[in-house]
């Protein structure tokens, strides 16, 4: 098993904001693992015995397979996170399908292993906790978005988390994909992602989008993204990326 070093773990900022102790309990029991796009880490009713936590640009959505085999994304996670039963105690069958979305590092542990840590450190279940409850509010913020924000809006939102998550202006994303993840038709997000990329804000290539111009997407885009991390820095301080900011700062 190749176990991550503290430096390492500063990588998942979940992790990386754990205090010097709790960093201690959880190192010998995290295991590095690599995922491809497209794998599935677990699917709707798998016992969840597994927790990842995201390191670097890997990029984690759960997604909702409904009855007439359509996909929607409820919730993406990067490495402000992780996925599994952090909470909850024992094995739980999954609700939704989790799929990796942008390939890359994660570091993985037992549920089972990840309670025994849990109830040797308050402090640590109280951080898993309080990520909990950012991630219901970032689905709370999903449903309230999907509802009254438009398409534009929803795929600037979508590009800019992700940005947000990898520090990459570039997104390993063909725009069927873009179209499933939002829940909407392929012909609307060409129609979108045509429309952006003429006024000089995209620029695609096969299976990726670019975004030329972060600033001028961050205009047409919702304020879902800024609620979300208002939240994050409430309640977890410091997890949160904001490498939008940072790569608009340099363009």
């Amino acid at each position: 098993m190749n176990v991550p070093t503290p430096l390492d773990a500063m990588t998942n900022n979940l992790l990386a904001s754990l205090r010097d102790e709790d960093l201690k309990r959880m190192l010998p029991h995290l295991e590095s693992r690599w995922f491809d796009a497209g794998d599935l880490l677990y699917k709707r009713g798998d016992n969840v015995e597994t927790v990842y936590f995201p390191k670097g640009p890997s990029l984690v959505s759960f997604v909702v397979v409904t009855s007439d085999r359509h996909e929607v994304e409820t919730v993406l996670v990067g490495r402000e996170g992780a996925v599994g039963g952090v909470v909850s105690q024992g094995y739980l069958p999954a609700y939704s399908n989790c799929e990796v979305r942008c390939g890359g590092p994660f570091y993985s542990i037992g549920s089972a292993q990840l309670e025994v840590v849990k109830h040797q450190s308050m402090n640590l279940r109280h951080l898993f906790a309080r990520y909990a409850d950012c991630l219901v509010a970032q689905m709370f913020q999903s449903v309230a978005c999907n509802a009254v924000h438009t398409i534009q809006q929803r795929t600037a939102k979508w590009l800019l988390a992700a940005i947000d998550r990898t520090g990459d202006s570039e997104v390993p994303m063909t725009q069927e994909q873009l179209a499933s993840m939002l829940g909407v038709g392929r012909s609307y997000i060409s129609r979108v992602v045509r429309s952006l990329r003429e006024e000089g804000l995209l620029r695609t290539r096969r299976g990726h989008i670019v975004v030329a111009d972060i600033e001028k997407l961050r205009k047409i885009s919702c304020n879902c993204n800024d609620l979300v991390r208002q939240h994050f820095d409430e309640v977890l301080h410091g997890v949160y990326p904001e490498e939008t900011a940072k790569l608009a700062s340099v363009v």
